[in-house]
């Protein structure tokens, strides 16, 4: 049982082997390599197209069809893209490790800057609108609870004349009064600078929240559209200057270098490995493990915009949660307050008398009380907090830089090694430069020692400072 386990071990492997060698040099001799190839773009482009399709159905909402149909469409093209082209090839692979490089990072902040600044500054605008319209909506309703007073007013006054009918009627002489009070509160004045500060509310927002729609819109379908045509582009631009200019961030040392050193040490010509102390600060070998302290000043400054943007991303969000706390306090405590209860009490004593002499006392007493409400309940706002909308997606960017900024160092040596793969004719000419650079610069540091070696022993020479009295050795006439 193990034998065969070991086999299809062995032959998986071979079959790995063989599917990177013909992706990355593009020799298909044999119909087998042929169908490796094919297999292999066949997988590469379904795993794009997946990514593209979860994209078109999630955040951009497309329809199922569409979005299915926009996917199988850019398999097919892609995975003839792929077959066809070598240069296509390293391009894709490029672009996966480059998801973690410079311009990535630069995107993903972007992306975070604008999911941050759109989402809470229209939350931000829709807690002060909703701030806005509670003190209108109160201002309304206090013009029509000023009206209740009036009424206890009113109801009071009816009262105090039927007592005073029920006084004056004498049997003889009927005094019948008719009290009719109607309280009308009306300011065309008060009424219009309502109207019109609502009006410039409304508008004021319906502007800014399409502003902010259209801004939305355009930042959700075309940010990823551009991100990936810029991010293409650099990659592009990276492919040509290895191909084109070999002083292109030639300061690695790869397995071919040390090859090529090894045959002109065979050969009897100079040679450059062992390389100096100083010169392995410069030059660093590909593949290491272990960072050195360029990379890790690489990943300092890779570092440094995530943290500037991050402080950023906090005062927004920050702003936004203060807002809705102030709002939410002051909500709070108004709807908390007891309306204020107003003691409207009204008595009457009346004592009939008969020619001075009292009969009898009535006592009338009647409650024209009313409460008054400082703020309307169904006036009060409710603020909004996007906290969670904020903080998951952003937390999820941040991750992110995180890894990338852990990777950053060693994603330019894994970029550089692809590109020696898919282009070893131009990688053996970096490799040829590197070498003879890294030679002229010991020849140039020999001489310069020597001269300076030169010059010192010179300085330090009797004959030197003073001649007429000391002489060289080669003189014969020389004097002590």
């Amino acid at each position: 049982m193990l034998f065969p386990l070991i086999a299809i071990k062995r032959s998986l492997e071979d079959v790995g082997y063989e599917a990177v060698d013909v992706f990355t040099t593009g020799n298909r001799d044999g119909v087998r390599r042929t169908l490796i190839l094919l297999l292999t773009c066949s997988f590469s482009s379904l795993l794009l197209s997946s990514l593209l399709l979860l994209y078109l159905l999630f955040p951009l909402n497309y329809e199922l069809a569409v979005a299915g149909g926009i996917a199988v469409c850019v398999e097919a093209l892609l995975t003839v893209a792929l077959f066809l082209s070598k240069r296509v090839r390293c391009l894709g692979i490029l672009f996966v490790i480059s998801m973690f490089m410079k311009k990535s990072r630069n995107l993903l902040l972007t992306a975070g800057t604008s999911l941050v600044v759109l989402r809470n500054i229209r939350n931000t605008l829709e807690n002060t609108t909703g701030l806005v319209r509670s003190m209108i909506c109160n201002l309304k309703a206090k013009k029509a609870a000023i009206v209740a007073p009036f009424s206890s007013y009113v109801e009071m006054l009816k009262w105090l004349g039927n007592m005073l009918k029920g006084v004056t009627d004498l049997g003889v002489v009927n005094l019948d009064s008719q009290l009719k009070v109607s309280p009308r509160l009306e300011s065309d004045k008060f009424r219009w600078k309502l109207s019109e500060a609502e009006q410039r509310l409304n508008d004021t927002v319906k502007y800014v929240q399409a502003l902010m729609s259209t801004v939305s819109s355009v930042t959700d379908r075309m940010f990823p559209a551009i991100s990936f045509l810029v991010l293409m582009l650099f990659i592009a631009l990276h492919v040509k200057k290895y191909c084109a200019d070999a002083k292109y961030q030639n300061r690695f040392m790869s397995s071919k270098f040390v090859v090529f050193d090894e045959r002109r040490k065979t050969e009897g010509k100079p040679h450059v490995l062992p390389l100096t102390p100083e010169e392995e600060k410069l030059y660093a070998a590909v593949p290491s493990a272990r960072p050195t302290t360029r990379e890790g000043r690489a990943m300092l400054k890779f570092g440094v915009p995530v943290v500037s943007h991050f402080m950023a991303w906090v005062i927004f969000i920050t702003v936004d949660a203060l807002l809705y706390c102030f709002v939410d306090i002051v909500t709070r405590k108004l709807s908390e307050l007891e309306p204020f209860h107003v003691p409207l009490l009204m008595s009457i004593k009346g004592i009939a008398t008969l020619v001075g002499i009292p009969l009898g006392e009535e006592n009338h007493q009647k409650d024209f009380s009313y409460s008054v409400t400082l703020f309307e309940k169904e006036c009060l706002p409710q603020p909004k907090l996007l906290l969670y909308n904020s903080v998951v997606p952003l937390a999820a960017i941040l991750l992110t830089l995180f890894i990338m900024a852990l990777m950053a160092a060693k994603v330019g040596q894994l970029r550089l090694m692809v590109c020696e793969r898919f282009f070893p004719s131009a990688a053996e000419e970096r490799v040829e430069y590197l070498h003879a650079k890294i030679l002229r610069k010991r020849c140039k540091k020999k001489r310069k020692g020597r001269d300076n070696c030169s010059l010192t022993s010179l300085y330090l020479k009797p004959h030197f400072w003073c001649p007429l009295l000391f002489r060289s050795k080669g003189d014969p006439q020389s004097v002590v």
